[in-house]
């Protein structure tokens, strides 16, 4: 499954070299990981308060081609790499029209309220595997 976000570059994204300051290009790929698990039906402040779950990342690895700027209107794309007992991979690129800015892998952990490590919920695995699966049978991409 890929899942596409938009937004915006705004003023306050950029540096003193009017390019997206660096560290934005990890909120920008936060905002689309939350509206991506959000696409899949899930409540995560719901699931913090009922089953005391989360997700963190618990690794990540970017890559930087080329820069985006004031104005710019940009795509993140996700795309679930796989999904395991206590952790899910993804792929989280930026693009401007069709040029790839930005490259990520971002490893995420579902842990408890002490940090422990816990299985993924079922509503969130459920739905990431049912997604995949609906490509492979000729469902719709982004």
């Amino acid at each position: 499954m890929r899942y596409r976000f938009k937004l915006r570059v705004y003023y306050e994204d950029t540096d003193l070299a009017g390019i997206v300051y660096y560290a934005n290009y990890l909120r920008f790929i936060e905002r689309a990981r939350t509206e991506f698990v959000r696409s899949l039906g899930v409540d995560q402040g719901a699931l913090k308060r009922n089953a005391g779950k989360v997700l963190v990342v618990k690794k990540l690895a970017s890559e930087f081609l080329a820069p985006a700027r004031f104005d710019d209107v940009l795509s993140v794309e996700t795309q679930l790499l796989n999904c395991s007992g206590a952790r899910i991979e993804l792929k989280q690129d930026i693009y401007r029209d069709s040029e790839l800015l930005f490259m990520s892998r971002v490893s995420l952990a579902c842990v408890n309220e002490k940090g422990k490590p816990v299985r993924v919920p079922e509503e969130i695995k459920s739905g990431l595997l049912r997604d995949a699966r609906a490509l492979e049978i000729g469902g719709q991409a982004v």
